[in-house]
């Protein structure tokens, strides 16, 4: 698919060094870069699915067993 997009110079200049480096097409340095970026927000989405059932389930605060465990923990550390 064909589309146009409007970049500062400075990524394009460096989109530019970086193709020619590896002898990739832009376009491939561009759908390479895109692809990695919509991979690494996907997990918001997760997040903020999860969130929001604790949200309706009325979930609210650590957990007591993490917060216990974790003092225990802590107090068993010899500063």
């Amino acid at each position: 698919m064909k589309t146009a997009v409007s970049i500062p110079e400075d990524v394009f200049a460096g989109a530019e060094r970086l193709a020619q480096r590896t002898k990739r097409s832009r376009s491939d340095i561009y759908a390479a870069a895109v692809r990695e970026y919509v991979a690494r927000h996907s997990g918001d989405a997760v997040t903020e699915g999860m969130n929001s059932v604790l949200d309706d389930i009325g979930a609210s605060g650590a957990n007591p067993l993490v917060s216990l465990t974790a003092r225990n923990t802590l107090e068993r550390v010899e500063w």
